[in-house]
């Protein structure tokens, strides 16, 4: 069977891409995505994103980790699938679709070199809980925020490994990402569960950063721009309602890699 795909990224972190909205592949299969995410022998990816039809929306956003598994919300994944639609539906430039983690609004913004800046809105966000120093929220999907002196120097896969191993998170997994803070700016790296390593850039992670940085009251605007290994992002929200962070909007390039066919 020829399997038809394309590749997109993110600020560096990249996806496989595949119209399923005729339902033909099998999610059940995880040796498959996992063979189809590895950087040797499949065409290698973060994630591998279904696009398919929902009733009342546009469409459906289903992601898997390169683990084979089904994951949570994946907000540079959210950005790519948007320029995707984009690509199948060119009339348009503002779509709704459902996720992991439910409803989602986004936005083709303009044209940026070959690929477009994408505007995701997110869910609301409850208020950071703090574990010593550091942050833990839910921004579609679990995040450990540590803020560092020199995120350059820390040794993020050792790091990264060990929290998100560690007991409170051993079974589910959790994101941890290494957050430095320079004035309003803030530089950000991050190991990914599912992934298993440290990826170039992380939406749900720079959104989760950008809260807590707020909360922790070490920035004071609720306009961030991030800067990633794989590129700047733009994390906004009111944070006028206690508790509770709302009009969460994630911002930054999306483009396409290449297309092609695979023998599965």
């Amino acid at each position: 069977m020829l399997l038809n795909f394309h590749k997109y990224q993110a600020t560096g972190n990249d996806f496989i891409i595949i119209d399923d909205r005729e339902r033909t592949f099998d999610i059940t299969n995880n040796s498959l995505i996992q063979r189809l995410c590895h950087r040797k022998f499949g065409i290698g990816a973060d994630g591998l994103i279904l696009l398919r039809n929902e009733k009342e929306v546009d469409f459906k956003m289903l992601y898997f980790n390169a683990d084979g598994y089904e994951g949570s919300m994946c907000g540079n994944g959210g950005r790519c699938v948007t320029a995707f639609a984009h690509k199948l539906m060119p009339s348009k430039t503002e779509f709704k679709f459902i996720a992991f983690d439910g409803l989602h609004k986004s936005a083709i913004k303009y044209l940026q070199n070959d690929g477009f800046i994408v505007k995701l809105e997110m869910q609301q966000v409850v208020a950071p809980q703090k574990i010593g120093s550091d942050f833990l929220l839910d921004t579609g999907s679990p995040h450990y925020v540590k803020f560092v002196n020199d995120v350059a120097l820390t040794e993020v896969l050792l790091e990264g490994r060990n929290i998100r191993n560690s007991g409170p998170f051993l079974r589910n997994g959790v994101n941890v990402n290494f957050v430095e803070v320079n004035q309003q700016v803030l530089t950000m790296r991050t190991y990914e569960r599912g992934v298993e390593d440290e990826t170039l850039s992380c939406g749900t992670g720079a959104t989760a950063a950008a809260i807590a940085a707020y909360w922790g009251k070490m920035i004071e605007t609720n306009s961030v721009e991030i800067h990633t290994k794989g590129g700047n992002l733009n994390i906004s929200f009111d944070a006028s309602e206690k508790d509770i962070f709302t009009s969460v909007y994630l911002t930054g390039e999306a483009t396409p890699v290449f297309e092609g066919k695979m023998h599965i």
